[in-house]
């Protein structure tokens, strides 16, 4: 142990805050939260004077500071040092902030301070207490535009030496090393804003120099980081996130002139320091928000905002803190999300009207129209939005016309988009051009529409939504996240959340193989892959969005076997993983109809692949914990279908019922 004086000169430049333990995390040993430490040292002996040059810091005060090491590892006991206090940030403490205040008229929007990342009794890198004692030589760090360390290539060995990692005599990696490697960089790709940890980036790939936006925080990746992070009791970088970004949405972007609708939540946003005031000697963080406008192919992204409602559920049910979702501002964004999807169009269905690239498949892919990612993404958030929205006056239209649109979404679905053995029968028998109310084929589907390839494919156990539906077109493709993601929110009933997970059981090979989960299936191949994708050179057949493995998609598959009471499905998938993601350096996608490719433009050391498999492992462990995602039905809703479902198909047009009416 160093002496006091040399332990006050250590915190004179680091500023630390009190280190806490951290009770969820008893299950990583010893060696892994030093070593965490120990990059927090480096990164904040690199990040330190950047940091004081910050608007939002400034030294107010010289006073006594008691740091007291308490928790697992009782690293040092109670010291008492002189030190400088934590350099106080302008942004104001989030327990005193409300939001749109009352007394303003107008609506305030305060930036919320965001308190110490706390992990395995170590705190984030820009507070963190250095002692000398615990400097180890552990591999080169270079310092990344956001703050996180970036390992160079020599500092991640393919043996796993200079992280802990430990491998048998197979060579192959053992799952709980794999977990502290997982855990590790997780931790390194933590962006951080005004000194707080508030999101984490999308890759940190050391091999590549073309960063693109994967430097960037994104909405829908960052989920699972914050599902991983909330189950382990760290619930500070999720509130921040949600906050920021709940700031970013009131941000006006155009497109050539055009703005885009009020509510809208970004893709992505990067920290970034610039001058303040035009002064070069002082220099400020700001978020810079991308709303599509600088994205390949300039989509504006409809998940992001009911991601964003369905991780503040999220955050409300495992922190146990409603005062989140309860504070003015975060209603107040609630509602604007709500009025952008729920507004009226030319549209005649219940389901959203998108564009191509506009969630998880980012790029022109076909699916154009009403993807069945949007509509399950959009029922769930609907679902979790009315869990969420305060009973009050100015609510009472919004929450009748959410559930008028979740009777009808729910219908609408689980009617037309479902496909199994018997409906498929069905369709082939499809008389077209019909013209009534009572109409069979009610979208003048075309039998000649059902293609080769699924009356071999389609098992006689099993069934699924089918991945798009319009006029005179039924996508037939498998969508892994659509399906998983409607047994999680109930979208899909019972017997076809079951169905569902039957097919990939029963075509395990083609959606799992060597490494799960197929993004769709089967690929666009040929003529059909040219005049689809626009002969796209990154979506080559069985390749990123054209039929790719996505290790990511292995959260949202556990969560949905948890809610069937069917893990054992997510085990074996898991354990697939687990025999290549590690060695392949944690790749965002596979090529090749059995993944035995890393993807040829995949970045490595992908975070929501790293996030992914932490959740997954983290909710077999402990399948209650899924509660927090999962939405069952409500009884009301329940009633609704079922009184459409009996109801008179021969309604006449204008026909109104002294009752409460659901319009499909």
């Amino acid at each position: 142990m160093m002496g006091t004086s040399e332990a006050a000169l250590q915190i004179l430049s680091s500023g630390c805050r009190i280190l806490s333990s951290d009770p969820y995390a008893s299950n990583l040993d010893w060696k892994f939260a030093s070593k965490f430490h120990i990059n927090c040292v480096k990164k904040r002996a690199l990040r330190h004077k950047q940091l004081f040059n910050c608007s939002s810091f400034l030294q107010n005060q010289i006073g006594i500071q008691r740091l007291k090491m308490i928790g697992d590892y009782g690293l040092f006991g109670n010291t008492s040092v002189d030190s400088l206090q934590l350099l106080s940030c302008k942004c104001q403490q989030s327990e005193t902030v409300g939001g749109l205040t009352s007394e303003d008229g107008k609506g305030t929007w305060f930036v919320d301070s965001a308190r110490v990342l706390h992990f395995n009794g170590a705190v984030n890198p820009t507070n963190v207490l250095e002692f000398g004692n615990v400097q180890q030589k552990q591999g080169n760090g270079e310092l990344t535009s956001n703050g996180a360390v970036k390992q160079g290539k020599e500092s991640l060995p393919t043996d796993g030496g200079a992280l802990g990692i430990g491998r048998d005599a197979s060579n192959k990696v053992t799952v709980d090393s794999i977990e502290d490697e997982a855990w590790n960089l997780l931790l390194n790709s933590v962006v951080y804003y005004c000194g707080s940890p508030i999101g984490t980036i999308a890759a940190n790939d050391p091999t590549s120099s073309n960063v693109l936006n994967y430097d960037q925080v994104f909405i829908r990746d960052f989920i699972p980081s914050g599902i991983a992070f909330l189950l382990k009791g760290e619930y500070d970088i999720v509130r921040n996130f949600i906050l920021h970004t709940l700031q970013l949405q009131s941000w006006e972007k155009t497109m050539d002139c055009h703005s885009p609708g009020q509510g809208l939540m970004p893709a992505s946003f990067k920290v970034r320091t610039v001058p303040l005031d035009g002064d070069d000697s002082s220099t400020e963080e700001v978020l810079d928000p991308d709303f599509g406008e600088a994205a390949i192919g300039r989509v504006a992204p409809v998940d992001s905002g009911l991601w964003w409602i369905i991780l503040l559920r999220a955050y409300g049910k495992c922190s146990g803190d409603l005062s989140v979702q309860e504070r003015i501002d975060v209603q107040t964004g609630i509602k604007m999300i709500l009025r952008l999807c729920l507004s009226d169009g030319f549209d005649m269905f219940p389901t959203l009207l998108v564009t191509d690239g506009s969630c998880m498949i980012d790029r022109r892919m076909g699916i154009h129209g009403h993807p069945l990612e949007i509509q399950a993404l959009f029922y769930s958030a609907l679902l979790c939005a009315r869990e969420m929205l305060a009973p009050e006056d100015g609510s009472a239209d919004l929450i009748r016309a959410l559930t008028n649109r979740l009777v009808a979404l729910s219908f609408h679905i689980r009617e037309y988009y479902w496909i199994d053995l018997r409906k498929l029968n069905e369709i082939y028998r499809y008389k077209t051009e019909e013209y009534s109310y009572d109409a069979v084929n009610k979208f003048n589907i075309y039998p000649d529409q059902v293609s080769p390839w699924l009356v071999k494919w389609i098992p006689n156990q099993g069934g699924y939504l089918i991945g798009n539906l319009q006029p005179a077109h039924m996508d037939f493709r498998f969508f892994s996240l659509g399906n998983l993601w409607s047994v999680v929110s109930g979208l899909a009933t019972t017997e076809q959340s079951h169905a569902i997970l039957d097919l990939i059981e029963a075509k395990w090979i083609d959606l799992v193989a060597d490494m799960p989960l197929k993004i769709c299936y089967p690929a666009l191949e040929g003529q059909e892959w040219q005049i689809i994708t626009g002969s796209d050179p990154k979506n080559t057949p069985w390749s990123y969005h054209n039929a790719g493995s996505w290790p990511t998609l292995l959260w949202q598959l556990t969560v949905a076997c948890i809610k069937m009471n069917r893990p054992e499905i997510a085990a074996r998938a898991i354990e697939v993983a687990e025999r290549r993601i590690s060695w392949d350096k944690w790749p965002e996608y596979y090529d090749t109809k059995r993944a035995r490719f890393i993807g040829k433009q995949a970045r490595l050391f992908q975070t929501w692949s790293i996030a992914g498999y932490l959740v997954a492992k983290l909710l077999l462990a402990d399948p209650s914990a899924a509660k927090m995602l999962i939405t069952e039905e409500d009884p009301e809703l329940v009633n609704a279908f079922s009184c459409m479902i009996s109801a008179n198909p021969r309604r006449q047009r204008g026909r109104k019922n002294s009752k409460q009416t659901y319009i499909v």
